[in-house]
């Protein structure tokens, strides 16, 4: 298992505050009350395995297929529906909803190879990410990729807990399928923007794996 980059300085932090409080606990509250310095050691241990478990990337068999969309997150699928895109398409298009909690691999990763048209971080709330304004209304960053099968606009949602969005793309920039293009910090959700007709692979609360799963197929 590998580390996230994004979480080396949180980790770090994170294993510097778990020494010190339990140095300084086990010093001078364990010999009156060592129920509380165990109690203190177990829940920060707790957070420290936690942060650690959040930032990894495990290693997995990746699915490379030009003519497949791959979902680009892990998580649950909450929302499948036909819906007016306002930001960028200015049309109808399919709209697939992951939903990624604390739990989850947090690595976003392209769902095809093509050229980025467009990349874009708005600012915005932080509704709940399963509260259907959540895609138009909270802090995210939209990014379009264009390729000889069409083009599909995915979205990185803050939600209630994320506070950071991280995306490494830019516009000219030729993608990879599978390829990490972004990591969301502490649970959220992936919105992926399909042309109408598109064949989609996956269902409503079905459970998915990022650079794994197929999303939907080109015809």
């Amino acid at each position: 298992m590998i580390i996230h980059r994004e979480g080396y300085r949180t980790i770090g932090i994170a294993a510097l505050v778990f020494g010190v409080v339990n140095l300084v606990s086990f010093a001078f509250i364990s010999s009156q009350l060592y129920w509380l310095s165990v109690s203190i050691f177990l829940i920060s241990l707790f957070i420290l395995l936690f942060l650690i478990s959040f930032f990894r990337i495990p290693e997995r068999r990746l699915t490379k297929d030009d003519h497949k969309i791959i979902c680009p997150a892990d998580g649950k699928v909450v929302v499948i529906e036909e819906m007016i895109d306002e930001e960028y398409f200015k049309d109808k298009r399919i709209q697939v909803s992951i939903f990624m909690s604390p739990a989850n691999v947090h690595v976003n990763r392209n769902p095809m190879s093509g050229e980025v048209i467009y990349s874009q971080y708005q600012k915005g709330k932080y509704l709940v990410a399963w509260h259907p304004k959540s895609s138009t209304e909270n802090e995210r960053w939209s990014v379009a990729v264009k390729n000889n099968f069409g083009t599909v606009l995915y979205k990185q949602i803050a939600g209630a807990m994320a506070k950071r969005i991280c995306n490494y793309t830019h516009v000219g920039q030729h993608v990879k399928q599978n390829h990490e293009f972004g990591f969301i910090k502490f649970g959220s959700r992936v919105d992926v923007l399909l042309p109408v007709g598109t064949k989609i692979d996956v269902k409503l609360n079905q459970k998915v794996k990022g650079g794994v799963t197929v999303l939907a197929h080109w015809d």
